[in-house]
């Protein structure tokens, strides 16, 4: 997720840097981002948080300029938090979804994210809606987007069943996320999954070493850069090299 903002934001080049997946399943859906934060080439947080809660069984992925998808879930949070106090009803995933539509649409002119609205109600179960830069809104059974996501739309595609169990959908998320972060230099860092099904929202969290890897990736490192171990630091005759 790209956070700059200058005076030419509008007629600048939409910047999506980050990786976020979502799918249904048996039951209920999954989501899941990266947690990478750059300004230009500069990763200022490899723990961010890009999944905003909506309502309690509907969250909103964000890509695209930090400061735009944020405004989106504040003000759409706090719609539903007037309907739910007004109703006394949970809002239904579609209601949402159509809410960060609008604001989207409303605004395309001036705002840039690329987001993904996912949740669970007892009228539709587990839904996926994928809201992109100029305010579409599409309903899916899979959605990536972020600049992550050109390098997995195969692996999407070839890999996704319909009716997968729980811990299929999580795990296709989390590979998926971790491929586009092998790729992507925009993403990175720690995976965030969220399941959502009758019983609420799961959260998982996935630390950097514990990232899948594959063939030819590098290493996670095991020290912090700079540091090298006692007996990495010497060599013969006891000069210090490090």
């Amino acid at each position: 997720m790209d956070v700059s903002r200058d005076a030419s934001h509008a007629e600048a080049a939409p910047s999506t840097g980050t990786t976020i997946v979502a799918c249904t399943y048996k039951g209920g859906a999954v989501l899941g981002a990266d947690g990478r934060v750059s300004i230009g080439n500069y990763i200022m947080n490899r723990a961010s948080n890009k999944i905003a809660p909506l309502s309690e069984y509907i969250f909103l992925c964000r890509s695209g300029s930090a400061p735009d998808t944020q405004i989106i879930s504040d003000n759409v949070r706090h719609y539903l938090n007037h309907m739910i106090a007004e109703s006394g009803e949970e809002p239904s995933v579609e209601m949402a979804a159509n809410l960060v539509r609008l604001i989207n649409y409303n605004n395309k002119d001036h705002l840039v994210g690329a987001m993904l609205v996912v949740g669970w109600d007892k009228h539709g179960g587990g839904q996926v809606f994928g809201a992109p830069i100029g305010g579409t809104l599409v309903k899916e059974k899979w959605a990536i987007d972020g600049s992550g996501s050109t390098y997995i739309w195969g692996y999407c595609d070839s890999e996704f069943k319909e009716g997968m169990t729980r811990e299929e959908a999580e795990n296709w998320v989390k590979e998926a996320l971790a491929l586009a972060m092998t790729r992507d230099a925009s993403s990175g860092g720690t995976i965030r999954i969220i399941t959502l099904d009758g019983t609420g929202a799961h959260h998982t969290y996935v630390r950097g070493d514990q990232v899948p890897q594959f063939v030819d990736d590098m290493p996670f490192p095991t020290h912090a850069p700079g540091v090298l171990s006692a007996a990495a630091s010497v060599g013969e005759g006891g000069m210090v090299i490090g």
